[in-house]
């Protein structure tokens, strides 16, 4: 089965965006839809998440606006990808998962 990337952004309160995205190993084979439903069942309001929580990297823009900028980041969408991951699904599955 293949990989798993996992795309997400940060959105600004003026809605200026970062997107980014990461690939996950698959080894064991765990359905894609097991884990979007893990993903959602986790999320702020269906749509929100804390990086440092998902141990992600922060999107953040260089410098800290109090008008526009919150701490949370936007999920995106997850789907199978044939690229190479650098980061193993299992402990980011156990994250989102306790």
């Amino acid at each position: 089965m293949p990989n798993i990337k996992l795309s997400y952004l940060y959105r600004d309160g003026a809605n200026y965006k970062n997107h980014s995205f990461i690939i996950l190993n698959n080894p064991t084979n765990i359905a894609l839809a097991e884990i979007e439903t893990a993903i959602r069942s986790k999320l702020i309001d269906g749509a929100w998440f804390y990086v440092d929580k998902w141990n992600l990297p922060d999107l953040h823009f260089g410098t800290w606006d109090n008008e526009t900028d919150h701490t949370w980041h936007e999920f995106d969408s997850i789907e199978f990808t044939d690229k190479t991951g650098a980061v193993d699904l299992l402990p980011f599955f156990r994250t989102i998962r306790d």
